[in-house]
């Protein structure tokens, strides 16, 4: 397979600017990870478990269809999840997925060590399956992470938990907050998906010092708002 080429929609966020810097001087000063917060824990615990069950009769259709599809165009098959190596909390962890591209865009020996580069492809033109484009439109395919909520290893809001390559590159441009927080599914920053806005990593700030002032039904009720706002992106189709 011929050497595969990080494409730049991948890693949108920016290092933290001057005014982040003297703005949330004291997040910059704390060793994480920050400790959990009652509601917030157990919110996750709560809702991961029901997602699990809802989320399971859609998985099935979702099987079903990659079956029938793998059926009909050989190329297409293959198996449903993956995962690959990510940080949540400055931990590594299995982001698990559902697959959206052919096997052949897939690097065989990247995806034995679980490495994200390995299934990178999706935004390469004709990637994706027929069915991956309709899971990626509407989010589907971070369904299985409810799992990872549910054990605690991510969180349903939070700084998204992004690849080991790209977590390193996130600390090497002085950002701090996935150190910090355990990974969310959705967070400040991503409810502005697909807008100039997305990538800005003061939303991230923001969420942490809001972790940190807000008392923990407080931030509960912080966390429900965003839960909100990703809903709306969500029906109204915005994955890319």
């Amino acid at each position: 397979m011929s050497q595969i080429v990080e494409p730049k929609e991948a890693f949108p966020y920016k290092p933290p600017t001057e005014e982040i810097k003297r703005k949330y001087k004291h997040i910059f000063e704390l060793k994480g990870p920050l400790p959990p917060r009652f509601f917030k824990t157990l919110f996750d615990k709560l809702v991961g478990l029901v997602m699990l069950t809802i989320s399971a009769p859609i998985l099935l259709l979702l099987k079903l269809a990659f079956l029938i599809e793998g059926w009909l165009i050989p190329e297409n098959a293959g198996p449903m999840f993956f995962y690959y190596n990510g940080v949540s909390a400055g931990k590594i962890i299995p982001k698990y997925k559902i697959r959206l591209i052919k096997q052949k865009y897939i690097d065989p020996e990247g995806a034995k060590r679980h490495d994200w580069i390995a299934f990178s492809a999706e935004w390469t033109p004709d990637s994706r399956t027929h069915v991956g484009e309709f899971v990626k439109k509407f989010y589907l395919d971070e369904l299985p992470q409810f799992w990872s909520v549910f054990i605690g290893d991510m969180s349903i809001v939070g700084p998204r938990p992004i690849s080991m390559l790209h977590y390193e590159r996130d600390k090497a441009q002085g950002n701090v907050t996935r150190s910090l927080l355990r990974g969310g599914l959705l967070g400040l920053g991503h409810i502005n998906k697909g807008t100039s806005e997305m990538g800005n990593p003061i939303y991230e700030y923001e969420y942490v010092d809001q972790y940190l002032k807000r008392s923990s039904l407080g931030l509960l009720m912080l966390d429900l708002w965003i839960i909100w706002r990703g809903i709306l992106v969500i029906v109204k189709g915005g994955g890319h």
